[in-house]
């Protein structure tokens, strides 16, 4: 290969490499979910002192299983925050903010289906059915629809819960706390419903 070669073929890859992209420019900050109600930590749990429970990650519409967040601009179309999204797929922070609450409101040792193998659970299931932001009324809106299984009980508990809070814009700033607030509400009423 003669000496002009290396330079020319230098310059042809510099050239090639500003058409190559692997991948969308990561966003400023990702969202997350954080429980208001916490078990204190070094705060011993015991499932022979307190009844446990198994959270499952709820299922989703296929709108909601993204890492983006919906808006609802009308009943038939739905679209996205602008640079809104989720640190992991919101379902799964649903679900562990869940467990956090009702651990510290109720008292009850929640433990994962794995640990949960060989021992009398009850179960909560179901579906997050809104988890995003309704832009007709300017809400964050979540609404889950839980499926009780108690330990010993041949039936199941079904009941639908929903949280709205205003958001002042519809953007990804006001985003992350408006449905933080609502997960946290609807939480809450999940704890109080199961009890101890």
């Amino acid at each position: 290969m003669n000496k002009l070669a290396f330079p020319l073929l230098g310059a042809a890859m510099l050239t090639l490499a500003g058409c190559i992209s692997f991948g969308a420019e990561p966003p400023d900050t990702l969202l997350t979910l954080t429980s208001t109600a916490q078990v204190p930590v070094g705060q011993q749990q015991n499932g022979g002192n307190a009844r446990s429970l198994v959270v499952t990650v709820p299922v989703t519409p296929a709108s909601i299983a993204a890492q983006r967040v919906p808006v609802q601009s009308s009943p038939t179309a739905i679209a996205y925050v602008k640079d809104a999204v989720w640190s992991e797929p919101p379902a799964r922070l649903f679900a562990r903010l869940v467990s956090d609450t009702v651990a510290a409101r109720t008292g009850r040792v929640v433990v994962s289906q794995v640990q949960a193998v060989g021992e009398a659970n009850d179960q909560l299931d179901g579906e997050l059915r809104n988890f995003g932001l309704d832009a007709t009324t300017r809400e964050a809106v979540v609404t889950f629809d839980a499926a009780l299984s108690r330990s010993g009980q041949q039936n199941i508990e079904k009941r639908r819960f929903e949280a709205r809070v205003p958001v002042a814009a519809i953007d990804a700033a006001s985003t992350g706390p408006a449905l933080n607030q609502a997960a946290n509400q609807v939480a809450a009423q999940l704890a109080d419903w199961i009890g101890r």
